[in-house]
């Protein structure tokens, strides 16, 4: 019988997984998910970067650790009902999709931020940028999408082509407020405090001083952010948080 080893992922699930595996890295079992945030997914390939002997630990049924959010899942095998898509930044003005409906929209209980580092398309390992994510706590307004029931699978594979490249985003299904009064569920992708690439706790000086000086493949990040902050503008969205961040940056790019 092998020993169970811990595992370390470029993508989820992160540190302190335990598994049973054979001497070839194949057939992974799970053991035990120290952390509830971390769960594989089905027909998802991980990537092992280092492992290492650890103590035994205890049996886990690997159904529970493969299941997806329960209430997207609930919402995705329902055929018959349309799926809403929360958009928070370049969502917002360039969805990718088409929609049955689009509608300014509030979510409650995370606020905008730049609280992601960006190693490839706005910065570097070496010097890394800053792109948006949603912190827990605060309010964020946005735009709300529609999309219909027989386009809902088709949508979803895109977005996570879009946003799950790394594995920093969450998706969670949450209560979303449309400007028209109406109140819906909509899909969101929240930034996972878990993963390497999250950047909570700079404060604006911080945000500023590391936005000023990355560049990557897409451009500069300070580009970025200036593009942000004008389409929130034009949208009737001010971010107080990205506006300070503009302010703090050089005159020469800003």
């Amino acid at each position: 019988m092998h020993q169970p080893v811990s595992l370390f992922f470029k993508q989820k699930p992160y540190c302190g997984t335990f598994f049973y595996i054979n001497n070839d890295l194949n057939n992974v079992t799970c053991w035990e998910i120290q952390h509830k945030k971390c769960k594989l997914y089905p027909n998802v390939d991980y990537e092992i970067y280092e492992f290492q002997v650890t103590r035994k630990s205890k049996p886990m049924a690997s159904e529970q650790s493969l299941q997806p959010d329960i209430m997207l899942s609930d919402k995705m095998t329902d055929t018959g009902t349309d799926l809403w898509v929360f958009g928070y930044g370049s969502l917002m003005w360039r969805p990718g999709f088409d929609s049955a409906e689009s509608v300014p929209a509030l979510l409650h209980g995370f606020s905008r931020s730049l609280c992601i580092y960006s190693h490839v398309y706005r910065g570097t390992p070496e010097l890394p940028g800053l792109v948006l994510g949603l912190n827990s706590g605060g309010f964020c307004h946005g735009q709300a999408f529609r999309v219909a029931a027989g386009h809902k699978v088709p949508v979803l594979d895109y977005l996570r082509e879009r946003e799950q490249v790394s594995g920093v985003y969450i998706e969670k299904y949450l209560p979303v407020e449309l400007a028209d009064g109406r109140e819906i569920e909509a899909l969101v992708y929240v930034a996972d405090p878990l993963h390497m690439q999250y950047a909570g706790g700079l404060n604006v000086q911080a945000m500023a001083a590391m936005v000023g000086q990355a560049c990557g493949q897409a451009g500069p990040n300070c580009d970025y952010v200036i593009n942000t902050v004008q389409h929130l503008q034009m949208m009737d969205i001010r971010d107080e948080l990205l506006e300070a961040v503009l302010e703090l940056l050089p005159s020469s790019v800003s």
